[in-house]
């Protein structure tokens, strides 16, 4: 039997925190919260820990790693008096309750979860393809399945414009082009602005992963 690479700590208080987080983010923002790419990463990386699968792992520093690293610079910006892209407005929001705000700091340590586990497991290069196929359909079903901004008055804390495909902020509603256009060029904005060159930098820094079938994920090449 092979032994484990990562650390049971890790894969146990990580347990513990989503355990935490689920139910509260839930009351706060409500369940299509768990839409946003952070919030699936955040999700998949359980199972993700406990089975040490390396694709799933891939696919989620492919959705995350980068749109983090901004969240990070626009929350520092934020304590700064800075204000910048609009990510972790709502981590100065007093309406949320600071316990709630306080569980959000995933996004910070996330990623490095995600890079720490890819270096010990290695990088599956099919990662690309398959994250980009569930994007297509998560922002699908984010357009068409879920509120517009802005939040409603009677619940002020819940989840709208969930990963921006409405407009660039969450309580921002674009109108410099069609609704349609702008879902459009979102689908394409995710794979190539933010997928590709994330995972040609992982492909270069990490070694290849050895292939491990995932259901519902087909065999891609090892040349993407």
């Amino acid at each position: 039997m092979t032994a484990p690479r990562l650390p049971l700590w890790l894969k146990i208080a990580y347990t513990a925190f989503v355990a935490v987080l689920v139910p509260y983010y839930w009351r706060t923002y409500g369940p299509v919260n768990f839409l946003w790419f952070c919030d699936v990463a955040l999700l998949v990386t359980l199972p993700a820990l406990w089975l040490e699968n390396a694709l799933l792992f891939s696919m989620q520093a492919v959705a995350i790693a980068l749109p983090q690293l901004l969240w990070v610079v626009d929350f520092l910006a934020r304590l700064a008096g800075i204000k910048l892209i609009g990510a972790a407005a709502y981590m100065f929001d007093p309406k949320i309750p600071l316990f709630v705000r306080g569980l959000s700091s995933f996004h910070g340590w996330l990623p490095l979860v995600l890079i720490g586990a890819v270096w010990r497991l290695g990088y599956d290069r099919r990662a690309l393809r398959a994250q980009v196929m569930c994007a297509l359909v998560l922002l699908t079903v984010c357009y068409f399945f879920t509120p517009p901004p802005p939040a409603p008055a009677t619940n002020p804390t819940a989840a709208v414009n969930l990963n921006w495909v409405f407009g660039p902020g969450e309580n921002t509603m674009q109108t410099w082009m069609a609704p349609g256009w702008y879902f459009v060029l979102q689908l394409v904005f995710w794979p190539l602005v933010i997928y590709v060159p994330t995972h040609l930098l992982l492909r270069r820094l990490f070694k290849s992963a050895p292939a491990s079938g995932v259901a519902g994920v087909r065999t891609l090449s090892a040349a993407v």
